[in-house]
């Protein structure tokens, strides 16, 4: 390696340590604003164990509309512990710390692409923005479908469940805040199948006509992952996890489809 190259090395080196520290530093100053506005962000986590929870209101008002009234919620109440000395401040401050995370993300973004974008050739950073964008929007829209769906009617149905009668359900505070952060995550991560698709699809991994031949096999699977992650075993909620799921593996077809197009169109006709 030449004395240039060596050089070349400790500039990147040395963007890249400030670009993580201002990540750091960014990262911090959201972590302390959410720890500071605890009951707020408490409120916003525990909406989903009120029975006033606006998903419970739109299932009561759909029951009302329909007469379907197996599915109503009804009424129910959630009792919360903690068991440990310093479990809550502890919980206190890993909620802010993922809270700030979410907050800053944006930035972390830019901020990461700033480093990164200039090794790309210009075609690649015109296909880098939008993956960044629509990949962070899906994790986004998988986290809210979560919060909204899943984990609602999932926690109203294992706190209301009972193998005896004199057996009642008391909550732990960090059972309920994992449980609720590894759903999020989990669905966040779901909703990035497109975008999985795409990239193997642009590394030659993947056809459009492979997706669709296994179909089936897609929505078999996408139904128990579905009954996996909601428990509570009623059609609607089932069909509420499993349809976009499935529909995001649709939209996966098209793009792949679109981009397979867009390469064949693109490679000059050899005679």
């Amino acid at each position: 390696m030449s004395e240039r190259d060596v050089s070349s090395f400790w500039d990147h080196l040395d963007v890249l340590r400030k670009v993580l520290f201002r990540c750091l530093i960014a990262w911090v100053i959201g972590a302390a604003a959410a720890f500071c506005f605890k009951t707020a962000l408490f409120d916003l986590l525990f909406a989903p164990s009120r029975d006033d929870f606006i998903s419970y209101r739109g299932l009561a008002w759909l029951c009302e509309k329909t007469g379907w009234q197996s599915l109503c919620p009804g009424s129910f109440t959630a009792s919360f512990i903690n068991t440990e000395l310093a479990a809550q401040f502890m919980t206190h401050i890993k909620v802010a710390l993922g809270a700030g995370l979410v907050v800053v993300s944006p930035y972390l973004i830019v901020q990461l692409y700033g480093f990164v974008a200039p090794a790309l050739y210009d075609r690649e950073k015109r296909h880098a923005a939008p993956i960044i964008i629509w990949g962070t929007l899906l994790f986004l829209l998988g986290v809210l479908m979560n919060y909204f769906v899943i984990f609602p009617f999932a926690f109203r149905f294992l706190n209301n469940y009972q193998v005896y009668a004199e057996v009642h359900n008391q909550i732990s505070l960090s059972s309920y805040i994992s449980n609720l952060l590894m759903l999020s995550l989990l669905m966040g991560i779901l909703f990035e199948i497109p975008i999985v698709n795409y990239l193997l699809a642009k590394a030659g991994l993947l056809q459009a006509e492979t997706l669709k031949k296994y179909r089936r096999h897609a929505i078999v699977a996408i139904a128990i992952v579905a009954a996996v992650i909601t428990p509570t075993g009623d059609a609607v909620t089932l069909t509420l996890v499993t349809l976009p799921i499935y529909l995001l593996y649709e939209a996966s077809i098209i793009i792949v489809k679109r981009h397979s197009t867009l390469v064949e169109e693109s490679t000059p006709e050899t005679s």
